[in-house]
């Protein structure tokens, strides 16, 4: 599936397809038989599928040009750890994996806090297949993912294992980072003390207890550390991480892979746009999660 996802964004064989022409010529100038003109004779004069040949002269064709646009970006070793734990929120993860599992020559590991590896289900319900448990991954990290949740996220943040874990990890890690609620698991391994961050709206003020300092923002750098506010916000805290990664160019590659230009039906998202009914329920509503956050600080 990431070699399907991968060959996407490459084109190769699919764009051969599309314009047989395009390939018999480009067959012809790289084997110089025709000195730059049109060939005399079509290698597929039925205009049949490409051949093996052409799809090859295709593909060179298509890299040569991702070489020139991605530049040095093209191509990486990135080590990247996602963390998996017992009712996380799915989005919180599966959004910017998508994203990270598509920059060519990346190990993605989803890491499970469990003792085996079988599926971990999320908050509502949705099972993710871990590659690898915590022993197990590897030691020195380009990136360390850590998703959010409620009662989940609080039952990790209590762990001695998982806390150590990520301790170890961050401190050789190039980034450490998380979305929505999974920046109080950072907070809670003394990780953001001093640092700028972000969370979910019920719990970022929450932060202060821990020696950060919360930002009001959809994504939040400072230093090595970036973190994503709620849920959704993952998406654009994933092509934040991207660019750092690979560049511009590359991110904006991803974005129009993963066709992401949101224009949400409804206005809303904040406490700031939401209407005030609305947002006075959700606010009440969400209130305790933000004192059993301040409870897990350090007395």
């Amino acid at each position: 599936m990431e070699s399907n996802r991968r060959n996407i964004l490459r084109g190769m064989a699919g764009a051969a397809l599309a314009a047989p022409a395009l390939a018999q010529q480009a067959l012809a100038q790289a084997s110089g038989t025709n000195n730059g003109a049109a060939p005399t004779a079509p290698v597929n004069p039925n205009g049949a599928n490409p051949s093996a040949a052409e799809q090859k002269v295709m593909a060179d064709q298509h890299m040569q040009t991702m070489q020139r646009v991605l530049g040095p970006g093209l191509w990486g070793q990135e080590q990247i750890a996602m963390l998996v734990y017992p009712k996380f929120t799915a989005l919180d993860l599966v959004g910017p994996h998508y994203f990270l599992a598509c920059l060519f020559g990346a190990k993605v590991h989803l890491v499970t806090t469990e003792k085996d590896l079988a599926p971990v289900a999320s908050d509502l319900g949705l099972a993710i297949q871990p590659t690898v448990m915590m022993a197990d991954a590897p030691k020195d990290l380009d990136v360390l993912f850590v998703p959010g949740g409620t009662e989940g996220t609080l039952s990790v943040m209590a762990r001695v294992d998982t806390m150590a874990w990520i301790k170890d990890r961050a401190s050789r890690a190039r980034y450490v980072t998380s979305v929505c609620t999974g920046s109080m698991v950072l907070a809670k391994a003394g990780l953001l003390k001093g640092k700028r961050a972000t969370s979910h709206w019920a719990a970022r003020e929450a932060l202060k207890d821990f020696g950060a300092i919360p930002v009001d923002g959809r994504v939040v750098s400072d230093g090595n550390v970036l973190t994503g506010a709620g849920v959704t916000a993952g998406m654009d805290f994933a092509i934040a991480l991207a660019e750092k990664l690979r560049g511009r160019a590359y991110a904006e590659a991803l974005l129009l892979q993963g066709e992401y230009a949101p224009e949400p039906p409804i206005r809303g998202g904040t406490l700031a746009t939401t209407p005030p009914p609305v947002r006075d329920m959700m606010a009440a509503m969400f209130a305790p999660i933000e004192e059993q956050f301040r409870a897990m600080a350090p007395g």
